[in-house]
């Protein structure tokens, strides 16, 4: 039996996903971050060293990194969907965006929501200007740039095909739904700026896989 060690308002979710995709039984164990630090609970390092979800375990296997759970789940039970046929143009671009997804995209968002609690967290009164300036500073300068470029990318790579990888989807659009709706929710997209990202989201958000795993996962505030 797959048990997918879960961690509410993660890249857990996207595992749930991809298994209802594949129709595939599945056990959740659940974790809840600390109210304060929003840090994975101790308990998770029982399972895996890193302390850190999504982890899954499959039989003797344990297995963290949501890339990787990903493509062993499609490599072991996909029986060749979710994944482009190999040596096309498809197969490429499907290499491309499941690195990208946390390579290249997650970084900035981050650092935002990283950012973004050092303006908020509590402080003595005389250090708090000198925080919230060096903060705004570091996004302004810096990270929301980041974040437009990188959006403005993926725009126009979503012009180029319905999906990441071409006509279908891929398990590629389950690796990046996690870092736009990361991307929704802490810098906000745009229809008018961002059509096709924000359709992108309504497609998947729509599906009966996605609709599934939310009701077993439970509340996700990326989307609220």
């Amino acid at each position: 039996m797959i048990v997918v060690h879960h961690l509410n308002n993660s890249r857990s979710q996207r595992v749930l996903w991809l298994l209802e995709e594949l129709g595939l039984e599945y056990e959740i164990k659940r974790y809840q971050r600390d109210a304060k630090s929003m840090l994975a609970p101790p308990e998770l390092r029982k399972v895996h060293p890193l302390g850190k979800s999504p982890v899954v375990t499959d039989g003797d296997l344990t297995l963290a990194e949501s890339g990787a759970i990903v493509e062993y789940l499609v490599e072991r039970y996909g029986k060749g969907r979710f994944v482009p046929a190999p040596g096309t143009p498809d197969s490429l671009r499907y290499r491309y965006w499941m690195h990208y997804a946390e390579g290249s995209l997650m970084p900035p968002l981050l650092l935002k929501l990283a950012f973004n609690r050092v303006e908020t967290a509590p402080m003595p009164f005389f250090a708090r200007p000198v925080a919230r300036a060096i903060a705004q500073g570091a996004k302004r300068s810096f990270i929301d740039p980041q974040i437009a470029t990188h959006l403005g990318y993926v725009e126009a790579e979503l012009g180029k095909a319905e999906w990441f990888a071409g006509k279908e989807i891929s398990a590629a659009d389950i690796q990046m739904s996690f870092p736009l709706e990361a991307a929704a929710a802490r810098s906000g997209l745009d229809k008018q700026k961002y059509p096709r990202m924000a359709a992108f989201l309504e497609r998947i958000h729509a599906r009966p896989a996605y609709k599934r795993a939310l009701e077993r996962g439970g509340a996700y505030d990326l989307l609220s």
